[in-house]
């Protein structure tokens, strides 16, 4: 079994990579998901109250009250598939988050950074079409420091290995599927962001 959590600014290729997992008929377990479920389950709108019920879930229920979420839904994903089960989970935010999927998933887990530079990923938000905060690069930093608030410059450092998201898609894509293929080992291989070092 091979469990790959990512870990990303906004805006860095986190979506990408997922869609990238679902190409390859890969489960994709998206954090982001369960926040908007529980948002939505208040009686909340996702898009102006995600950042706020995140907080709130991580008070009510602790540190990893999102990981809890998603590892059954990770087993149930993994117990679905024949041969060797990977699955990605999309979005993690805090070494508490990380720890608690080693518990669970120990060395079948594997930690990935996508990482791009900010005027890159401002750029690309914008072109996303997503809501006005995005295309204000003010707000994008708040947002950016709402995350590494949950601790998210952790979890990157802690990272088993970075995909480097600067060059085109095409070469990020190919980045991205040699990980799902073959794990850490795709480093080796494809010298996962070797070149932007």
């Amino acid at each position: 079994m091979r469990i790959i959590g990512t870990v990303g600014l906004p805006g860095s290729g986190k979506g990408e990579a997922a869609a990238v997992a679902r190409e390859e008929d890969i489960p994709v377990v998206t954090m982001g998901d369960v926040i908007r479920a529980e948002t939505r389950r208040r009686g909340l709108d996702p898009t102006e109250n995600h950042g706020e019920i995140a907080g709130k879930l991580r008070e009510e229920e602790g540190e990893t009250a999102i990981a809890d979420r998603c590892i059954p839904m990770v087993r149930e994903a993994a117990e679905d598939q024949s041969g060797e089960p990977v699955v990605l989970v999309d979005g993690l935010r805090s070494m508490a988050e990380v720890e608690r999927f080693v518990d669970a998933f120990g060395e079948d887990f594997l930690l990935v950074s996508i990482e791009a530079p900010f005027d890159l990923r401002a750029k690309r938000l914008g072109a996303r079409g997503r809501e006005a905060t995005d295309l204000d690069r003010e707000k994008l930093r708040e947002r950016e420091e709402r995350e590494l608030g949950f601790g998210m410059g952790e979890v990157i450092d802690a990272a088993d290995l970075t995909i480097h998201n600067d060059d085109s898609l095409e070469a990020f894509r190919e980045q991205v599927r040699a990980v799902l293929e073959a794990g850490a080992d795709a480093v080796d291989e494809q010298h996962a962001g070797g070149e932007h070092e």
